[in-house]
């Protein structure tokens, strides 16, 4: 009796222990389950270490709020709990004897399968060879390996002889059968397929095709044509050229050249926050934008200029910044997020003379409090309101002219045209300074990592302020004749954004790794999300968590691509190329790339080094040519006919190249090198962590250790025993010395306004 107490109370642990699991894969909370099952939080923690008596009551509610069956709880055959059914040799659950055969089914305990492996032994009877087969139908697909002796199969009113090591694939619902020949008994495999997984299997070979295939060959002349010659072998990109370069103009030669050409090709379409759609076509744009030009050169805006803009995702950015470039005035993004202080700075830095503000929020407020302190800064104007003190843009620049003619020194080439304040690692930001030639590296960006549509419609989820807007919502996109989705958001809203991609026919789309985290987490299966043909990403690495899970709900692989506010797309997964999950890519033509040591010596396959680009010969189209007031830095970037991007990375053998992370987020702890990204792989790979951050914390004893920020999904708490259980995970997933040494549970984590985690605040 008590040994069989004994092995009940040992069975009845086994079952709570796959209670907890299956919890914690739902994500739902101890504090939800206790409700389902009508018990207090304590005696349903009770039920899950196994102290508390689990009656037939308790166990139907969990297995409704699982999803699961009784026997898939009590015997944990559920692939839920369990990725793989193992059936040895010998083995497997014997189904049926007819026509001389018997079978096996290899998965009998693997629930909900998609297709069903069978081991078949055929007797060889003397003398069925000469009498008719004897055929049979059934739903579904098969394909049929034969491992020993002859097979003689019927299909229709085909026949054929297979040996061992052929292979046959056919549609079962046709007549078939088969027979043992030559004196021996046979033996094959039978892979079944129902039809509805027939279905999702050519459904997603289809699928695996688009992800890896070429977009289509476009043969109409393009307005990129006339400036960039680039060398393709099989669609994919070997090499690239520039021509009149140094006479390029963006707005004159892509936009307003497309006005004339194409005026009611789409360019924009527009939806604001309170769901008004707005098309504008490159007409619309090239007369806009003239209509601005006039109206700054009115309030005295020149070339070489500083105009600030911050814009948001009003569709008056893209007005303004062709007009500037029309002017040879400077433009300044920035973001919607700064304060008194940061503007303070920037006008000062920047020297910048006028700003173009959107009249949300608190940001005029900001503006004025600095502009009393930045006497350079001459003119305020507002987007979407009045205030006093500030010109009213909406009202006043409409009354301009619509024609704003090329004069012969127009600004083109080396001339400044655009600067992006960068967040830096220590001290201020610095001002990275773009000439006239930076828009035609994009043309790799839009064409070769986006994989725009001329005729598709392009989303890049960025705000205005940073660069990654003119990566995704501008530039690469109308060098490509591409129409940009720009939804003017506040707030990053999955359950508002997803149902856009159907009801606006969204073909390519680009975000950082944050938003697709967020994008995981809905349930895509009340999406439709058809229109999308590529997905790409860039601004951190990648999770492969989150790349198996969206590919997994939209049959789409992202593509990663690494660069910089500096630069233009520098290495990616490109049009043509193959590509490893996690993997940045390779290096794009348009840079030489190699990875140098501390000593400026190239690093071996395997070794981290410094992500420099090669500059002794030049410095290519999309890269800045400076930090604007900072020659000390200036200097130390670009240097000895290098450009250092601060960025550490390895290659493999294949030439792939692996991010690690910023130079001074290295992790140095006990004499060991440790990069934070790869110990958020592991941790985010746990269901209930929806966000994480790793950095370095100060120990006496090593220097430094692991410190893991984390935010847990919706309604799961953090306790001592979850910390336990994080550190337990990492140790068993990477080399101990890797483990968080420190775990800290927080409501949010600090980023920058691409979305970046920024470590050094955690």
């Amino acid at each position: 009796m008590g040994e069989n107490m004994t092995g009940m109370a040992y069975k009845m642990k086994e079952v709570a222990g796959r209670i907890r699991e299956l919890r914690q894969i739902t994500g739902l909370s101890v504090e939800e389950m206790a409700r389902r099952t009508d018990l207090t939080v304590d005696e349903y923690l009770a039920c899950e270490a196994g102290q508390r008596d689990l009656n037939i009551a308790f166990l139907y509610r969990c297995t409704l709020s699982f999803g699961v069956d009784m026997g898939d709880l009590l015997e944990g055959r559920s692939p839920k709990l369990r990725s793989y059914a193992l059936t040895r040799k010998g083995e497997g659950q014997r189904i049926e004897e007819a026509h001389h055969m018997v079978g096996y089914n290899l998965a009998a305990d693997f629930r909900n399968r998609i297709a069903l492996p069978l081991y078949m032994e055929l007797a060889y009877r003397s003398g069925a060879e000469y009498e008719d087969i004897q055929l049979t139908t059934h739903e579904g697909q098969e394909c049929d390996i034969v491992i020993r002796g002859h097979m003689r199969i019927q299909i229709g009113s085909k026949t054929e002889v297979l040996h061992a090591g052929d292979c046959i694939y056919y549609d079962s619902s046709t007549p078939h059968g088969m027979i043992a020949v030559d004196g021996e008994d046979c033996a094959f495999y039978a892979i079944v397929l129902s039809n509805s997984a027939a279905r999702e299997g050519e459904q997603a070979a289809a699928v695996a095709t688009q992800d890896t295939s070429l977009p289509p060959v476009d043969s109409q002349a393009r307005i990129w044509q006339n400036f960039i010659t680039p060398t393709e072998e099989n669609g994919r990109l070997t090499a690239i050229s520039f021509q009149d370069e140094d006479k390029f103009n963006f707005a004159f030669d892509i936009v307003d050249a497309l006005g004339r050409s194409k005026p009611e090709k789409l360019a924009m379409l527009h939806v604001a926050q309170d769901g008004t759609a707005k098309r504008l076509t490159f007409q619309d744009m090239k007369k806009e934008s003239a209509r601005v030009a006039n109206y700054f050169k009115s309030l005295g805006i020149r070339r070489g200029d500083r105009v600030m803009l911050v814009l948001k995702r009003h569709y008056q950015f893209w007005f303004a910044m062709l007009a500037l470039h029309k002017l040879g005035a400077v433009a300044i993004p920035a973001t919607n997020q700064l304060l008194e202080k940061d503007f303070t700075y920037r006008f000062a830095a920047g020297n910048v003379k006028a700003i173009l503000c959107t009249a949300d929020g608190d940001v005029a407020e900001a503006v004025d409090a600095a502009a009393a302190k930045s006497p350079m800064l001459e003119h305020k104007l507002l987007v979407g309101g009045n205030r006093e003190g500030w010109h009213d843009f909406d009202e006043e620049y409409p009354i301009f002219s619509s024609h704003f003619a090329r004069s012969e020194d127009a600004p083109c080439g080396e001339d400044p045209m655009l600067m992006f304040f960068t967040s830096g690692t220590s001290g201020y930001p610095k001002l990275a300074a773009h000439n006239y030639k930076y828009p035609l590296g994009h043309f790799i960006t839009a064409k070769y990592w986006h994989r725009v549509d001329p005729d598709g419609l392009h989303l890049t989820i960025s705000d205005t302020g940073w660069a990654k807007a003119l990566w995704g919502k501008l530039y690469g996109q109308w060098l490509c004749e591409a129409a940009n989705f720009v939804y003017d958001f506040d707030r990053f809203d999955p359950e508002k954004i997803l149902p856009m991609f159907k009801k606006y026919g969204v073909t390519t789309f680009c975000a950082p790794p944050t938003m697709y985290r967020m994008l995981i987490k809905q349930d895509l299966s009340r999406f439709d999300l058809s229109s999308i043909r590529h997905a790409s990403t860039a601004g951190e690495a990648l999770n492969p968590e989150v790349y198996k899970q969206f590919k997994k709900h939209t049959g789409i692989a992202i593509r990663e691509g690494f660069g910089q506010s500096e630069s233009t797309v520098i290495i990616g997964n490109l049009a043509g190329d193959s590509h490893k999950v996690g993997s940045m890519g390779k290096p794009v033509p348009l840079y030489d790339v190699h990875l140098l040591d501390i000593d400026g010596n190239e690093v071996d396959p395997g070794e981290t080094g410094e992500i420099c680009i090669n500059i002794a010969k030049g410095r290519p189209c999309g890269l800045a040519y400076a930090y604007e007031g900072n020659e000390e830095v200036t200097a130390q970037t670009w240097r000895d006919g290098w450009y250092h991007t601060g960025d550490l990375a390895w290659k493999d053998e294949d030439g792939f190249y692996w991010y690690v992370g910023r130079a001074d987020d290295v992790i140095k702890s006990s004499g060991y090198r440790i990069g934070p990204f790869e110990i958020e792989n592991v941790i985010m790979e746990l269901p209930y962590v929806l966000e994480c951050g790793v950095s370095a914390a100060p120990d006496e004893i090593r220097g430094q250790v692991v410190k893991a920020s984390i935010v847990l999904v919706k309604d799961f708490k953090g306790t001592d025993e979850l910390k336990k259980q994080i550190q337990e995970y990492v140790k068993s997933r990477t080399a101990p010395y890797k483990y968080p040494r420190i775990v800290e549970f927080r409501e949010s984590l600090p980023k920058t306004t691409s979305g970046k985690i920024i470590r050094k605040q955690l």
